[in-house]
């Protein structure tokens, strides 16, 4: 089973990217942004929860999320892998995500760490909050807290899976086929 964590900032690209993969490596995408989006969507408690803590640029909660996720990987019993797109944000989700899927005998393989500056995620954020009526992207200020969080709750997550030998930095800047190229050489690679 191939099952990968696609990592970056806010605007590296994750989602499009996940798109390709999933294609080309038969593998369900899990975005926990898409998850949150869905609950709050649908105004379950859980995404009225979730709706109160990103408008604040903030991360909802570890077990919220955690539990979230484990009933997504539950659902696709017959799974040749998963794309885990925007998780885990927290070391402490990092070995919480190890132990659930070391448990069903299927460790994460790899992490992709798509590596873009900040001035290009700003960019991208505000191209995306004109074209896909996402209010989180359209504030800078809520933008560069969501940088700034992931700078300091976040990014620290790479360390934990390159203790493992599992982290893979990939340059995220360029066309969408060449940052896809990059990623499938990583994957190749595992």
């Amino acid at each position: 089973m191939l099952n990968l964590v696609l990592f970056g900032p806010p605007g590296a690209g994750k989602g499009t990217q996940s798109a390709f993969l999933v294609e080309a490596y038969a593998l369900v995408h899990l975005s926990t942004g898409d998850i949150f989006r869905a609950n709050i969507k649908g105004q379950t408690d859980l995404g009225q929860l979730a709706q109160s803590y990103m408008n604040q640029g903030k991360l909802v909660p570890d077990d919220v999320t955690i539990n979230m996720l484990e009933a997504e990987v539950n659902k696709h019993p017959d799974a040749k892998g998963f794309i885990f797109d925007g998780f885990p944000r927290t070391t402490a989700q990092a070995a919480a995500l190890d132990a659930f899927l070391e448990g069903r005998g299927a460790p994460i393989s790899g992490m992709l760490s798509l590596e873009v500056p900040e001035d290009e995620l700003k960019a991208r954020l505000t191209k995306r909050a004109e074209t896909s009526g996402r209010p989180d992207d359209a504030d800078p200020a809520v933008v560069q807290k969501r940088i700034d969080v992931y700078h300091a709750e976040t990014a620290p997550v790479a360390a934990h899976y390159a203790a493992q030998g599992k982290l893979h930095a990939i340059n995220g800047v360029g066309s969408l086929e060449d940052i896809t190229e990059r990623l499938r050489s990583a994957i190749d690679s595992i």
